[in-house]
């Protein structure tokens, strides 16, 4: 069973979130466990509504698997002789590392050259979403979004740079805390160097 948190926060902005209530139960039964094997009382105050938001943000940061990309394209879909290059740089990513489920985030650069066919600018930004909105890895990530596209467009060519900072390693493991990891995949005209370094001359100046 599907339930809807309609939340209005002190600036009176208002966010909704859908979760499933079965499943929310039985997350945050197993959250509760996960407390007391790491040696916390799950019964002192501090502690007694953590599984239950922690299982409310679980899905929350997880919704990908519930969104379509194609169809989130395919909404927003219009015929256009253009031709050049189209951009949308800098967009916020928020994902989670499926190997220890802590969090990766950063920004991604996603360009496109249209063939009769464009989409919505915020349709991009979107489709980045819901492929971050999952248990990750930053290579696969960084090739669902450039074969969304390319697979729903049909364009001349796809390009996405992805740079992104990994807990995992900033906080476990290696423990290097400036490391930045850079992803990019092409395909079709920006396998060709000019396409290429146009594209990457325009996001440059942000890169690090």
């Amino acid at each position: 069973m599907e339930h809807n948190d309609d939340m209005i926060d002190d600036f009176g902005y208002s966010k909704i979130e859908n979760y499933n209530e079965a499943n929310t139960e039985s997350l945050a039964e197993n959250y509760k466990n996960i407390l007391e094997l790491i040696g916390e009382d799950s019964s002192r105050e501090g502690l007694l509504k953590t599984p239950l938001r922690v299982a409310k943000s679980m899905q929350f940061l997880t919704q990908g698997y519930n969104q379509n990309p194609e169809e989130i394209l395919k909404s927003a879909l219009f015929k256009e002789d253009y031709k050049q290059m189209v951009l949308v740089k800098d967009i916020e990513i928020y994902s989670m590392c499926e190997h220890h489920l802590l969090p990766f985030f950063g920004k991604a650069h996603v360009a496109y050259i249209p063939d009769h066919h464009i989409a919505g600018l915020s349709k991009i930004a979107r489709v980045v979403e819901a492929f971050a909105r999952r248990l990750q890895v930053q290579e696969r990530l960084t090739m669902q979004i450039r074969d969304c596209i390319q697979n729903t467009l049909n364009p001349l060519g796809v390009g996405v740079v992805i740079e992104a900072q990994h807990l995992c390693m900033q906080m476990r493991g290696v423990q290097k805390q400036h490391s930045i990891t850079t992803t990019s995949a092409f395909t079709g005209a920006f396998l060709k160097e000019a396409t290429r370094a146009e594209f990457i001359n325009l996001i440059g100046s942000n890169l690090h």
